[in-house]
């Protein structure tokens, strides 16, 4: 069993709060569960496995956190998400 020390903690709340920006993907009626999958690949280089799970989580929860990241790299990739058709929003400071 690996040992979480004070330091690891504060690393990884250091590095969420460096990435406060993410994308939600929501549920609509006009995508397909394939094209949503093949988007979260191309774009947010999300594996097959990954990809299947958020259009699942999508499908039946209403929406998912699909990417988090900086502003900048946040704000391309929604452009590019939303160009295709996908329902999506950005939330971030």
């Amino acid at each position: 069993m690996s040992t979480v020390t004070k330091e690891q903690i504060e690393e990884k709340v250091e590095e969420t709060n460096k990435n406060p920006y993410v994308i939600i993907l929501h549920n609509d009626d006009h995508n397909s569960f394939d094209g949503v999958i093949t988007n979260l690949m191309k774009h947010c280089e999300h594996s097959q496995p990954q990809a299947e799970q958020v259009a699942n989580i999508v499908h039946y929860t209403g929406k998912c956190d699909v990417k988090k990241g900086d502003k900048e790299t946040i704000t391309k990739i929604f452009n590019k998400l939303k160009g295709a058709g996908l329902t999506v929003t950005m939330e971030g400071d």
